[in-house]
């Protein structure tokens, strides 16, 4: 028996010698515990604010679950003490390799006999440094081991003891997808590795030994530990096993957490992609402070917003300058059933917010000025659908009005009739031009895309208003910070003396009394401009407006599309509106800016009414001024000093509106505005008419009416009639209308196609005879 123990051990120690040589070279690599330490990457990101402040954590890496990287004096020592009795008792004591334990297992081998396994923490670390001595599916081979043990005792020569269980805790694989302490301790405990308690530790290293094991191998393990933990006192193994189930069970570690998970999500797939390694701690452009504000508030408005049907809401606010995103809430949170998704990119109904951009268009295309008039009455407007009649919120009509007044006071059919003028693919151009993109055609939504039909983002929506604060300057969003010494690339949007003068309307609080009132939430005590909107049918309620400094963009509603209950501009959105400017500016003044190069201030009056109807006795009725003498801004050269009402142009309402260009002059009007461009206004391009069987065809006629002076019709290319209006009798077919002036060149067209009930075969169609205007 002697003899076989000499031979045996001798041929091990020669395998050791040769083993040793080969593997000591690849030990002495082992890498530092700093650069380990820099190396670890947890499999969340974090978000940082521009103050350096946490707002959001989001799991980035989803192969593994990672948590950050615990400072052995951020952990447990209870969970200490269980490692060190459950992997390595003489852990303190040995220099990387427990010889004494090491023998044994040998000699237990020898004789076929159990024992406990001799791979100390400090083996088991160099292990999960170098792949090469990790243990594979077989356990490890006679190499892996002898590398192993080089590498610990090289490992233990360099590295404090402190370290080496820092670092094993750190990064050792605990259960399924679970690696280091911090994600076991968050998602099987609920807790920071700091809080772990005598039976969670006892648990923890049970699973470093096996684990995937079942559970109730699992609490048969940590209930042996815990023994070891407390000597002498009674230890309920069947009350351990019912919490170890329970815990493995357990997933309380979010994939998110923070104030910020929409603008997390945004930034990460903005700045990294969808496949690219994502850093541990990004820096963003938030405003810590300002953000939980913002999210506190929408929160809060939305509770006492509960019995009205609305339950989802979104907030963004911009830098003016540079566009850096200061704060984005994206949902309600808990108050949401649709939590996930981001109201600040997704798409909705703007309502009465593109407003500010028609009129501005409107003004600087010289259509229209602050003090023109337009009409505040009933419209009915040929569309390809039927008639497009607008209405506006409170279902009531103010008669005339200044382009001021219908602005700020969010009059619907006036903004229509302003569409009439631009038309709807000149303002679609404009909107493109703001940031705000259509994926369909301005002759798509017709005129209705004066008062918001198409569905835009808040994100844009946001932006676009910071266009308009900026001086039609249009600059992308930022959600990093640019950098010292780099500024954004602003591109020009609108004419900046419109712009000035739509911001100025907007602040104007006496302009907005007609439907705000003139204490309205939307006062607020330092400058701003605000505009509000409502889609159709409550869908989606808007504030819109800027500072000085800021743009601040709220939107509420349900982002399952469901309509609000009674829920209007100044009680939806403009409350947040409100309480997020008053945070901004609490410590910070806002100023009016400054009027730029090519305006003019100068003062307007306004005429009486149009006659209504005669006093008693045959005497004249007294008329007020539709609206108070004021100081107003001009454009130079668009300048007047009277705007009045004599007498209303025969074609001018209520097909369409053409503000000052359709009234006849009076003789105090010594300035008046260009006409628009020669148009076909009905039928509107595209249209189909369908003949009816039970009307004589003779007796059917199909109107044309256009603006302009001088006109001249053709049908199929041949002549139909001359002046702002001509009748035609309808031919089954696919007609091209066009008008032209007197030397014949085409002003504008459209094409048309007629269904009848059946034409006789050899039928010919009617000749076109001219009509006299």
């Amino acid at each position: 028996m002697c003899s076989r123990l000499r031979h045996a051990l001798g041929v091990q120690l020669l395998v050791a010698i040769f083993f040793v040589a080969i593997t000591a070279s690849p030990a002495r690599a082992i890498p530092t515990f700093d650069e380990v330490r820099a190396d670890f990457k947890p499999s969340d990101t974090v978000l940082l604010s521009r103050e350096g402040e946490v707002l959001q954590r989001l799991r980035t890496d989803p192969t593994v679950r990672r948590g950050q990287w615990v400072p052995l004096a951020d952990i447990s020592p209870a969970l200490r003490q269980a490692l060190v009795l459950s992997e390595d008792k003489r852990f303190f004591e040995h220099s990387g390799v427990d010889w004494r334990a090491a023998s044994a297992a040998a000699w237990g081998n020898l004789w076929n006999q159990r024992t406990r396994g001799a791979s100390t923490i400090t083996m088991q670390l160099a292990g999960l440094l170098d792949g090469d001595w990790r243990q594979g599916p077989g356990g490890r081979t006679v190499v892996q081991k002898l590398g192993q043990t080089v590498a610990a005792q090289v490992l233990d020569r360099r590295w404090r003891k402190d370290q080496i269980l820092e670092a094993y805790l750190n990064l050792v694989p605990f259960r399924s997808e679970l690696v280091g302490i911090d994600a076991l301790s968050r998602t099987l405990f609920g807790k920071a590795a700091h809080g772990l308690d005598d039976r969670e530790a006892a648990v923890a290293a049970a699973l470093v030994r096996a684990p995937n094991a079942r559970p109730a191998l699992v609490a048969q393990r940590a209930c042996g530990v815990l023994r070891d933990m407390q000597r002498g006192a009674r230890i309920d193994c069947d009350a351990l096993d019912l919490f170890t189930t329970a815990a493995l069970q357990r997933r309380a570690f979010d994939a998110s957490e923070g104030v910020a998970p929409h603008f997390a999500r945004h930034l990460l797939r903005q700045r990294f992609g969808k496949d690219a390694a994502v850093p541990e701690r990004v820096l963003s452009t938030l405003r810590a402070p300002l953000q939980r504000f913002a999210m506190q508030t929408l929160q809060q408005h939305l509770r006492e917003l509960r019995g009205r049907n609305v339950e989802d809401g979104a907030v963004l606010v911009l830098d003016n300058a540079t566009g850096a995103v200061l704060a984005w809430v994206g949902s309600s949170g808990q108050l949401s059933q649709a939590s996930e998704v981001d109201g600040v990119l997704a798409l909705r109904q703007p309502g009465s917010t593109l407003k500010p951009f028609l009129y501005g268009q409107a003004i600087a295309e010289r259509r229209l000025t602050a003090a023109s008039l337009v009409d505040d009455s009933p419209a009915h407007i040929a569309t390809a659908g039927g008639l497009y009649i607008p209405q506006n919120y409170d279902r009531q009509f103010k008669g005339w009005v200044s382009v001021r007044t219908a602005l700020a006071a969010s009059l619907n059919v006036p903004a229509v009739r302003t569409l009439v003028m631009v038309t709807p693919d000149a303002f679609h151009r404009q909107l493109g031009a703001m940031g705000l993109p259509l994926r369909e055609s301005g002759d798509y939504f017709g005129y209705s895309l004066a008062l918001g039909s198409p569905e835009v983002p808040l994100l844009h929506l946001t932006n676009a208003f910071r266009t308009l604060a900026n001086g039609g300057r249009l600059s992308p969003v930022a959600l990093a910070a640019l950098g010292p010494g780099r500024a954004p690339a602003f591109t020009a949007a609108l004419d900046p003396r419109a712009a000035f003068i739509v911001g100025d309307i907007l602040s104007d609080g006496n302009a907005r009394a007609r439907t705000f009132g003139t204490d309205s939430v939307l006062a607020t005590r330092f400058w701003t401009a605000v505009k509000t909107g409502t889609s159709k049918d409550m869908r989606d309620n808007w504030a819109m407006g800027w500072s000085e400094r800021y743009t601040v963009g709220v939107w509420v509603g349900n982002a399952s599309g469901a309509a609000m209950h009674d829920v209007s501009g100044t009680s939806g959105a403009a409350p947040i509106w409100a309480a997020v400017m008053g945070f901004l500016h609490a410590r910070e003044p806002s100023r009016a800016p400054k009027a730029p190069a090519g305006l003019l201030q100068a003062g307007v009056r306004f005429g009486p009414g149009p006659v209504a109807g005669g006093m008693p006795g045959g005497a004249p009725e007294p008329r007020a001024p539709l609206e108070a003498a004021r100081s107003e801004w001009f454009l130079q050269g668009t300048q007047q000093a009277l705007f009045a009402i004599d007498s209303i142009a025969e074609k001018a309402y209520p097909s369409r509106a053409e503000g000052q260009k359709g009234f006849k002059k009076s003789p105090t009007q010594v300035v008046d505005t260009p006409s628009a461009p020669a148009r076909i206004t009905a039928p509107a391009p595209g249209t189909i008419i369908a003949l009816d069987p039970d009307i004589p065809p003779a007796r059917q006629r199909l109107q044309f009416t256009a603006t302009g002076d001088g006109l001249l019709w053709r049908m199929d290319g041949k002549p139909l009639g001359r002046g702002p209006r001509v009748a035609w009798l309808p031919w089954p077919g696919r007609h091209v209308v066009q008008i032209t002036d007197a030397r014949g060149q085409v002003l504008d067209e459209i094409r048309i196609e007629v269904r009848g009930a059946g034409v006789a075969a050899g039928a010919v169609a009617p000749p076109i005879r001219a009509a006299a205007h």
